[in-house]
């Protein structure tokens, strides 16, 4: 394989990398805790938190509780996703995603 063609490759490799990877950005992925939903985007930037259950103000550290269960719930999704999308690309450039 000469040298233009190998480029050539890697371009081509690079462009579909970046379109999965703006796809999954624009997806919204949701996470969930008994009491706790977080909606994030796929370039993992929070979208909301809706509280989901009857809570009173004594309930405060469960509530913290819930947010982080939801929210590494959410982005264990993305990391998920983008993995089954990118993964035989993540290999080839040493695990950068």
């Amino acid at each position: 394989m000469n040298m233009q063609a190998l480029m050539q490759q890697a371009q081509k490799m690079q462009k579909d990398i970046m379109k999965k990877k703006d796809e999954i950005d624009k997806k919204e992925f949701e996470g969930k805790s008994e009491l706790v939903k977080v909606i994030f985007t796929g370039d993992k930037k929070l979208k909301s938190v809706e509280i989901t259950g009857d809570i009173e103000n004594d309930d405060k550290e469960i509530i913290q509780d819930m947010v982080v269960i939801a929210v590494n719930d959410a982005i264990s999704k993305i990391d998920k996703e983008t993995e089954n999308a990118l993964g035989g690309y993540g290999s080839q450039f040493g695990g950068l995603f």
